[in-house]
């Protein structure tokens, strides 16, 4: 590969200041590091420090990167500001949890706390760790006790008793186009598909809850089919058998984001009866999460929904 002794083009572009003839107030210093083959390339730096950086430069989706962007190209911020926004280390040590504050810009979503197994105080300390750089939170798999202990720390937080979740926000994203439709077969699968519902909600996706809608009484979801036909995205929440996902999956030509539930007697093996019928369904366009995986399935249809605003 040959070697280039300046930055690539489309870093060249991001720095050019807004008026060629001025010359920028600021300096960007450009390392020169040897590499392997004895010769020398320019390159960004970006360090890795532990310490916190002082002050934190909020947290950013890839949208905002490229609006921050924007706005040095026009002249609107100065480049210490860029330079400062993109220099941010992405690991934050907490020595128990390594916190990825650039979650964001990678995935358009913070990193997610999974609460099962950790402390109340190691949630919140990871919670405070996100808040610092203006990022959303969402933790899920929560006792009680975590969510106590969150709601305790931070005023805005809201406790989803059913879901297991907890979320933290200063505003609500705006919510894109059509909604995602979130059913499941019987009020005892409400946990997990109030997961889906709730992680939906908070990527920026208007929900519409459909519940105890299962094959034991078909007529039910017939009578709701106009729902499911409307939504760009559905997931289906089943324990038991798990024959739901296939029977909608044959109504809509919509996506289908199947999630079995550990919820059924002896012979379903915790779920794994409604998994292995999912995964085997003659039904067309029907995706499978692990078992009780809600949170998975909310955050696939989100980026699916994502995907359909963009056109």
């Amino acid at each position: 590969m040959a070697c280039k002794s300046r930055p690539p083009a489309i870093a060249t572009e991001i720095f050019r200041p807004a008026q060629e003839s001025q010359q920028p107030s600021y300096a960007i210093n450009r390392p020169r590091i040897a590499i392997a083959n004895h010769c020398e390339e320019a390159l960004w730096s970006f360090p890795r420090d532990r310490k916190p950086r002082s002050p934190h430069p909020a947290g950013m989706t890839s949208a905002e990167a490229v609006q921050l962007l924007q706005q040095f190209r026009a002249g609107k911020v100065t480049g210490e500001k860029v330079l400062q926004a993109f220099q941010a280390a992405p690991v934050a040590d907490l020595g128990f949890a390594q916190v990825d504050t650039h979650r964001a810009l990678r995935k358009n979503f913070p990193e997610v706390i999974y609460g099962a197994g950790k402390t109340p105080e190691q949630v919140v300390e990871i919670a405070t760790k996100l808040v610092e750089h203006n990022q959303r939170v969402l933790a899920t798999r929560l006792t009680p006790e975590h969510a106590a202990l969150l709601r305790k720390r931070f005023k805005r937080a809201i406790h989803h008793p059913v879901a297991r979740c907890v979320t933290i926000e200063k505003a609500p994203l705006p919510k894109r186009p059509g909604f995602i439709a979130v059913i499941c077969a019987g009020t005892s699968d409400l946990p997990v598909a109030e997961e889906a519902a709730v992680t939906a909600e908070i990527m920026g996706n208007r929900v519409e809850r459909l519940r105890d809608i299962g094959v034991a009484g078909l007529h039910r979801l017939l009578a709701r089919i106009d729902v499911l036909q409307e939504a760009n995205v559905i997931v289906a929440v089943a324990g038991m058998e798990g024959a739901l996902p296939s029977v909608v999956a044959g109504l809509v030509s919509k996506p289908v984001i199947a999630v079995p539930t550990s919820i059924g007697y002896g012979a379903s093996f915790g779920g794994l009866a409604a998994l292995l019928a999912m995964l085997n369904s003659c039904a067309s366009g029907v995706t499978v999460v692990n078992i009780d995986n809600g949170f998975g399935a909310g955050y696939a249809a989100s980026q699916i929904n994502a995907l359909i605003d963009s056109k």
